[in-house]
């Protein structure tokens, strides 16, 4: 356990907030943005679920001033994986997304590495480490 500094408090839920709202809209609108960013309406829709999950847990966290290192480490390269995926995924010819969905993708990709950044100096910055 590890004490979390400001930094990462605020970074990881500034990221569950981004999280949130992307969730709410992909997972209840799929079928309304779908047809906007020439997207599969099951891929928003699945990824909108998956961000519900991560929303509740990064919250969570952000809400703590004593959490397992792990668990941010695995947050952090998660949110790596993620921009790393999202840019694969423009280059990968599995979707075709218009002009909007590829601006879209890669501003959420952007976010998310930022966040990935915070995240990662917010936990070299922790306040000290905690007796399990």
């Amino acid at each position: 356990m590890i004490h979390s500094s400001q930094l990462l408090r605020r970074a990881l839920l500034a990221d569950a907030v981004f999280s949130g709202v992307s969730a709410v809209a992909m997972t209840f609108d799929a079928g309304a943005l779908a047809p906007f960013f020439n997207l599969p309406e099951a891929l928003l829709r699945e990824t909108g679920l998956f961000l519900i999950a991560y929303t509740a847990l990064v919250g969570w966290l952000g809400t703590r001033s004593s959490i397992p290192k792990a668990l941010v480490m695995l947050v952090v390269a998660g949110n790596a994986t993620w921009t790393l995926a999202s840019i694969a995924l423009l280059f990968s010819g599995a979707v075709s997304p218009n002009l909007l969905g590829i601006v879209m993708v890669v501003a959420q990709a952007i976010a998310t590495g930022v966040f990935a950044e915070l995240q990662y100096v917010g936990l070299r910055r922790r306040e000290g480490a905690v007796a399990a």
